[in-house]
């Protein structure tokens, strides 16, 4: 009788702890977490936003604020090592167009845009 009240208990030990999904525990900090797929389309939106936004004639401060915002959904791409130094080298394109909107070079900015746009839409292929 002790031994099936102790198994009883750790085959529902079991399922309650097996019934809680491990996405819902990762973003424990409020975000709003996802796929690394799905990152990668919102960063290259965010990116084709800057680059429309470069098209429109808007200013630096302006479309730095849509790289920005790439940047920070960049952080959400995370599979593995490999993809990790992937998004890395694009990130650095991110950060060298930020730089160049700073300075209010829309043409260096726009480059770097383009790279990485080119970067992100490869890194899809890793997957």
């Amino acid at each position: 009788m002790k031994l099936l009240k102790s198994a009883i208990i750790a085959f529902s030990l079991t399922l309650s702890l097996g019934s809680f999904s491990t996405t819902a525990v990762a973003c424990e900090d409020g975000r709003t977490c996802f796929g690394p797929t799905e990152a990668i389309d919102i960063v290259l939106g965010h990116i084709a936003m800057a680059m429309k936004a470069v098209e429109n004639g808007e200013n630096g401060p302006t479309v730095n604020t849509h790289v920005k915002a790439a940047l920070a959904a960049s952080k959400e791409i995370n599979a593995s090592d490999k993809i990790d130094i992937a998004r890395v080298r694009a990130n650095a394109h991110l950060k060298k167009a930020r730089s160049a909107f700073k300075k209010s070079d829309m043409q260096t900015g726009e480059d770097h845009l383009g790279k990485a746009e080119k970067a992100f839409t490869e890194l899809k292929t890793l997957f």
